[in-house]
């Protein structure tokens, strides 16, 4: 078992998860509730990543983020920092290929809160931070916890992006997806079948506890029936 690759894994998927949140919050809140006709090209752009090839999003990024780029030069003249090949850069394209993934459910929770409930609270005099902390976190709260375990679970599991980007440098690049990977090329079947099943088990028991936590949620949320 690589507990370096696996602890690499599971740090750039927290950190992913950690970023990407307030961001799918804030952009999903906006795409439920603008009525601007253009807002389909910003959902296009974002859900990009779920029907590009791995590939092709890895060359771009790579292109984007390289040493000859704008980017990656202000990068390495300001920070002193490497975009490419670093887990600097791992972290940027983790967040690019992540964006469907906390964004879509946060979107479709947004969609369902009732316009109504809005301006009950405007009515009431709540301010913008008590309406979002007292009616929207609790009602989206599910897809919060959707977004943020297929985010970390597509995260822990991707392989093309981060293999382009980040290469397989062992303790700062190479997640636990590559090390299978390179395992399987080394002939070593033992152990890329322990990473596998960790891998697996992992997922299953985060996706698990996001399908409890939700199933609580729902029933605590419910209006309690009228007595008879």
């Amino acid at each position: 078992m690589d507990w370096t690759a696996l602890t690499l894994s599971l740090k750039l998927a927290g950190a992913t998860v950690a970023l990407l949140l307030p961001l799918g919050l804030w952009l999903g809140r906006w795409l439920a509730r603008t009525p601007a006709r253009w807002k389909i090209w910003v959902e296009a752009a974002m859900l990009l990543p779920l029907v590009l090839p791995p590939t092709v999003l890895g060359y771009y990024l790579l292109v984007g983020l390289g040493n000859t780029s704008p980017l990656g030069q202000w990068a390495q003249q300001l920070f002193g920092v490497q975009l490419t090949f670093s887990f600097t850069g791992l972290l940027i394209a983790s967040l690019v290929f992540n964006i469907p993934f906390a964004l879509q459910p946060l979107q479709r929770a947004y969609e369902n809160v009732p316009p109504s409930l809005h301006e009950a609270a405007l009515v009431c005099g709540l301010s913008a931070w008590e309406r979002f902390t007292k009616v929207d976190l609790p009602l989206v709260w599910p897809g919060i916890m959707s977004a943020a375990v297929m985010t970390f679970a597509h995260t822990l599991g991707e392989f093309g992006v981060v293999l382009m980007v980040g290469g397989s440098i062992p303790g700062e690049t190479q997640t636990i997806a590559i090390a299978i990977y390179d395992r399987v090329q080394a002939f070593d079947t033992r152990g890329a079948h322990i990473m596998s099943l960790t891998l697996l088990l992992i997922s299953l028991l985060a996706i698990a506890a996001s399908l409890m936590a939700s199933r609580r949620l729902g029933r605590s949320a419910r209006p309690p029936e009228a007595a008879p």
